[in-house]
């Protein structure tokens, strides 16, 4: 069971969690019209180091800083995906994408590997009855970067649910980082 702090703070922490989270896809000029493509993720975690986002929030705030080198233009998250979504790979059948079908049956090695978090690509999660979030899973292919100051924004509606804690949320970014890090083969 994945460990969640629901105390509301003023500044963006790893581990937090949002819905309904915009990612533009893109933004395009028609003959004087503009044109934004948008999907909306229901549920997404804050992968960007907390360290980071510590420093971006305490360089905002300060009147006069030294430098504002420290300033983030964009927070790092990934889509929650619901696990039967998963299992039936139509997390992304909203976007016209099918996907990969991954046995239920708690039997076969490849459920086993994915709510033990022994497959690489995803990071299983479950939560407290509580939160009212079903099982998820991060599929680590799928993250994205959202304006700070849009994020901050969430962070002061009803948008924000809770925070990871710290070990888990740890976790995560171990695992994230390892599946960024690994050695690209050739697919030819």
């Amino acid at each position: 069971m994945t460990k969640i702090e629901l105390n509301k703070t003023d500044r963006i922490y790893q581990g937090d969690i949002f819905r309904n989270v915009d990612f533009i896809e893109y933004a395009i000029e028609k003959e004087g019209i503009i044109e934004i493509s948008k999907i909306q993720f229901p549920l997404v975690i804050v992968l960007t180091q907390d360290c980071d986002l510590a420093q971006d929030y305490y360089n905002r705030i300060r009147e006069n800083p030294d430098s504002q080198d420290k300033i983030l233009f964009s927070v790092m998250v990934a889509p929650l995906y619901n696990i039967e979504h998963i299992y039936s790979g139509e997390h992304l059948n909203n976007l016209g994408i099918k996907m990969q079908i991954i046995n239920k049956n708690s039997k076969k090695t490849e459920n086993r590997f994915l709510k033990n978090n022994q497959n690489p690509r995803y990071h299983f999660l479950s939560f407290d009855d509580l939160l009212n979030i079903v099982d998820s899973v991060i599929d680590f292919k799928h993250y994205f970067t959202v304006n700070i100051k849009y994020l901050n924004l969430f962070k002061k509606n009803n948008n924000y649910i809770g925070k990871v804690v710290e070990l888990y949320r740890e976790d995560i970014t171990q695992r994230f980082a390892a599946f960024l890090s690994r050695i690209a083969l050739p697919y030819d």
